[in-house]
């Protein structure tokens, strides 16, 4: 049994008995019989089990002092007069000389898990460039901020450089001396041309004031920030990838390891951190990790930015309490769904590289990385796409289909020809040109995808596909037997129809 940290340790509770109770029967007897009823009830064992305080079981309803993008909709001016209204530059300089072990345990002791969708304690993925005998090593040392924001239904980061930059401009900085980097470098996705203008007049009043750059904050730590716009490629997500369009290559992912932590941005120590990570830093810091750790479930601490979009009547991104229900963030924050909640058919909660969720699961499923990931799908970006009775999943996974086939960059062979196959089946099992057994055969093919790819982005187009299996086949069943009996048996392998002779085709059609 695990102890409470103020029980004594079951060595002391032994001990404490062996002194204190009687050792002999005849002794028991007459201290059992000098006491009354109800207090030979209570022992040792009463006050080492008693109960603890509950355990919290629902989640929500953040409070507005407790937001950290205070400026989310832009009711204030992006800039540093207004950025320093909500608490930004605050004693940043005192977190500075705090020193980057008390900024990384700060991270720790709140949980922060990163935000860009894989969920690796932050902490702990920091404390990595600060290896055994780090200052002998001559090399700079970079942080990579990816605002490459590509994942279809995400919009947290865009907004955060568009309404709050100089939170992620601080965080930049905070981050930065925790890894006891260098400088900054900010990798905007080439679409963000409005956020990237942004930014860079955030960072230009920044280095105005002194906040970064030489001597930044008065802490006597030099530190620079810069931008670098990408040209769009999803897969430059990827940290790898990304590394490598910074570099001036082909955004393609690197084999690992070497890790970035060891051999990343020009050959030097480097980490990857998504833009809301980085910006909730400084709050962190200064509020204290054990206020970022009371909110959320174990393990899924923290508030988080969630972008509802879809069949809602207000589509929205808000931040709320990690663990909330999905039903409550919806309804409370987006008007509900178009029609009621019976209305709703199913759910893709964490972008569009995660599993879709039917309406069954939707009801009782809250927001977090385990909770999902219970239910065979994940957080991701906590871009949840709502679809109400009228959309037709099938033909939206079909779409996704054709991103993951448009996007990948070839390298790996089971991304570069099963995201083709995935494309070419998923188009014709919209049309109902299928046949059962061919589910099962896709099916198949995304799990010989999975785990053979230099990066995630096979997982990507796989995972959507096994959620659709997993949750509509009758969908796609009733499809193809519509089709049967529309055009006189089951659709032909390669898209040859029953009368093709009688046409007069020696080929099948597309070839």
């Amino acid at each position: 049994m695990m102890l409470s940290r103020h029980a004594p340790s079951p060595k002391a509770v032994s001990t404490l008995s062996t002194r204190v109770l009687p050792s002999t029967a005849g002794a028991a007897s007459r201290l059992s019989s000098s006491v009354g009823p109800a207090q030979q009830t209570r022992g040792l064992a009463t006050v080492q089990d008693a109960p603890q305080p509950p355990k919290r079981t629902h989640f929500g309803g953040l409070k507005d002092q407790d937001r950290i993008f205070q400026n989310l909709y832009g009711h204030q001016a992006a800039d540093l007069k207004s950025a320093k209204k909500y608490g930004d530059w605050y004693k940043t300089k005192e977190i500075l000389l705090k020193g980057h072990d008390w900024i990384i345990n700060e991270i720790k002791a709140s949980g922060l898990r990163g935000r860009g969708g894989a969920g690796f304690p932050s902490g702990m993925k920091w404390s990595f460039m600060n290896f055994k005998d780090w200052d002998k090593d001559t090399k700079p040392r970079y942080l990579v901020v990816n605002a490459d924001e590509g994942e279809p239904g995400t919009c947290k980061d865009r907004e955060i450089m568009r309404k709050d930059p100089h939170k992620l401009i601080e965080g930049c900085l905070v981050a930065g001396r925790a890894m006891n980097c260098t400088a900054a470098y900010i990798y905007i996705r080439g679409e963000f041309y409005h956020e990237a203008a942004v930014v860079q007049r955030a960072i230009q009043e920044a280095y105005k004031e002194g906040l970064i750059g030489k001597n930044a904050c008065g802490s006597g730590y030099d530190f620079d920030v810069y931008i670098h716009r990408g040209m769009g490629a999803y897969v430059c997500g990827e940290e790898t990838s990304l590394i490598e369009s910074l570099e001036g290559k082909p955004g393609k992912p690197r084999l690992k390891p070497p890790f970035p932590a060891a051999v990343g941005l020009f050959g030097c120590p480097s980490t990857v951190a998504n833009v809301e990570t980085v910006a909730v830093a400084p709050t962190i810091c200064r509020r204290g990790g054990s206020w970022f750790a009371s909110f959320g479930r174990e393990r899924n601490a923290g508030t988080k930015l969630f972008c509802i979009s879809g069949h809602v009547n207000n589509p929205c991104t808000v931040e709320e309490e990690m663990s909330i229900s999905l039903r409550e963030l919806i309804d409370k924050h987006c008007g509900g769904v178009r029609g009621g909640w019976d209305n709703l058919q199913a759910v893709i909660p964490g972008g569009s590289s995660t599993p879709i969720l039917p309406k069954s699961v939707c009801d009782d499923q809250l927001m977090d990385f385990d909770a999902l990931k219970d239910s065979q799908s994940g957080l991701g970006t906590a871009a949840v796409i709502v679809m109400d009775k009228s959309a037709d999943v099938v033909r939206g996974i079909s779409r996704l289909s054709h991103f993951y086939r448009h996007e990948s960059c070839g390298q790996c062979t089971p991304c570069r020809e099963g995201s083709k196959w995935t494309e070419q089946v998923m188009s014709r099992f919209e049309k109902g040109q299928g046949r059962e057994r061919e589910i099962d055969m896709l099916q198949e093919l995304t799990k010989q995808v999975e785990g053979h790819t230099i990066c995630a982005l096979g997982e990507a187009f796989a995972w959507p596909i096994q959620g659709l299996i997993r949750h509509f086949r009758p969908e796609l069943e009733a499809r193809m037997k519509k089709y049967s009996e529309e055009h006189g048996g089951a659709a032909l392998a390669g898209g040859w129809e029953h009368d093709t002779v009688k046409q007069g085709k020696l080929v099948a059609p597309g070839q």
